[in-house]
């Protein structure tokens, strides 16, 4: 069941991969279908003279299409084209997903008891999260199809960063983790976690899309483009942090419970203790900045993508750089 799941990584990541690459095709012809919206108002106004609208008659060249625009019906076919690389995209996070899954089934299986025993397993359980949370909103909100390439981007860098230097052999669990607490505590944390990781993605791309919105022209602003429009950005950026944030906080105060019943103390500021302190005071603080009229959107939004550094801070800064109670990563 090891080696199964082993595999299974391996194939969900060439499935990510490959769904990133249709995400990227579908964004690289929606371009035309922008085009092409842009162009046909100016061709109605040919011959308009002055009308309501008070725009005087328009000749010559300046009402065609740019230069280099393909033809209405290359057009048409290019922007079919993009919405059947993005229905492919989609299908293959779908499976990506199922792969995902069965890596994480098919692990717990072999170590007999649930996979967030060490940091391999944590990210593992954490990115699937994230992706089975970015296909809920998929299925409510279609038209933000075009974060999956931003998402898909994100699980392939982490899986394949797990596989590469995370990875453990299956080990039973260590006697310090062996409570029900652990299920409590520690799938709260994982939980909260993978919907923080989808929450970055819009957070940034609200970033980039805003100031594309205000005329920033350079990179990395271009970026942005093609996305949503930043109202529906940020919207999501807050419904998933609105989310996400009580469950983080459950899961904090679960574990100073599980520290008092196992350590005899709730809170000692060890490493990991101490930098989930900080991100859920940073996390409040993005909610905070959100309801206050007086900070702008995208100072809030700030805060939220400091909230996530934090969060990386403490899954592999705390891991890699400090030791303390809580050093079950699993890697040197």
């Amino acid at each position: 069941m090891s080696a199964v799941s082993d595999q299974l990584v391996t194939f969900a990541i060439l499935v990510y991969l490959i769904a990133m690459i249709s995400h990227a095709v579908e964004y690289a012809l929606g371009n035309v279908r922008a085009v092409s919206a842009r162009v046909a108002p100016a061709r109605e106004l040919v011959g308009a003279g002055v009308g309501g609208a008070g725009v005087d008659k328009v000749d010559g060249p300046v009402a065609d299409a740019p230069a280099g625009t393909p033809p209405p019906t290359r057009r048409s076919r290019s922007a079919g084209r993009a919405r059947l690389a993005g229905r492919i995209a989609a299908g293959l996070t779908v499976l990506a997903a199922a792969l995902h899954l069965g890596a994480l089934v098919t692990r717990g299986i072999a170590a007999d008891r649930m996979p967030w025993g060490n940091m391999y397993e944590f990210v593992l359980t954490v990115t699937w999260i994230g992706t089975a949370a970015w296909l809920v909103v998929l299925w409510k909100r279609p038209a933000l199809r075009r974060l999956g390439l931003f998402l898909t981007l994100v699980m392939v860098l982490l899986l394949a960063f797990a596989e590469l230097k995370l990875y453990v052999p299956v080990v039973p669990l260590m006697p310090a983790l062996q409570s029900y607490w652990f299920i409590i505590h520690v799938s709260t944390i994982v939980f909260s976690s993978g919907i923080f990781l989808l929450g970055v993605v819009p957070a940034v791309s609200f970033l980039l899309r805003n100031g594309y919105e205000q005329g920033r022209r350079s990179f990395p602003y271009t970026l942005a483009r093609r996305l949503p429009g930043a109202a529906d950005l940020e919207r999501l950026t807050f419904a998933l942090h609105a989310f996400a944030f009580p469950i983080f906080t459950f899961a904090v105060i679960a574990g100073a419970i599980w520290a008092e019943a196992a350590w005899g103390r709730a809170w000692g500021w060890d490493p990991k203790e101490t930098w989930a302190f900080i991100s859920w005071v940073v996390y409040a603080g993005y909610l905070h900045a959100r309801a206050t009229p007086s900070v702008k959107r995208n100072v809030a939004t700030w805060i939220a993508v400091l909230g996530f550094l934090t969060v990386l801070m403490n899954l592999f800064g705390v891991n890699f750089f400090f030791t303390g109670l809580h050093s079950y990563a699993g890697v040197e």
